[in-house]
């Protein structure tokens, strides 16, 4: 009988999205499908770079842990900074940006873990591609990993 010992950081896989950094800590495969966490950074003036959206399939928890993010959800501005957390409901219209002079830091708790690496890695292909990105490629993406574009 093989044993799984458990260690740190078992998904530890940093991808670029545009100018958005996300370092994946756990995935659904980590879990056993119940969780998936990652950091997210964002630099001063950037926003989410796909359009704002909706999930049926998870709640998204967002802690603050460097700077701040001002999230909109479904028509609310919530500051999001060190130390807060806020709880995206399944089916809530959200997005962000950072307004702040500095990068902001977030930890990304998805529950279950619906949404994983290889979505941002589809995201950043095309982003990468050049300015502005393909929102109908982005979209199909979006819907194809559980998300609904507003």
């Amino acid at each position: 009988m093989q044993s799984h010992l458990p260690h740190l950081n078992p998904s530890d896989a940093t991808i670029r999205v545009g100018a958005l950094t996300v370092r994946f800590l756990i995935s659904a495969e980590d879990s056993n499908g119940t969780v998936a966490i990652f950091e997210l950074v964002v630099p001063c003036g950037e926003s989410l770079p796909v359009p704002a959206h909706s999930h049926e399939r998870f709640e998204e928890t967002i802690y603050g842990t460097e700077g701040a993010l001002t999230w909109a959800v479904d028509g609310a501005q919530i500051h999001v900074g060190p130390g807060d957390a806020l709880c995206i409901p399944r089916g809530a219209i959200h997005s962000f940006d950072n307004k702040g002079s500095k990068n902001a830091k977030t930890l990304c708790v998805i529950t279950p873990a619906e949404l994983g690496p290889a979505y941002f890695r589809e995201c950043a292909a095309v982003i990468d591609r050049g300015s502005p990105p393909d929102h109908a490629l982005l979209s199909n993406i979006m819907r194809r990993h559980g998300l609904k574009p507003i």
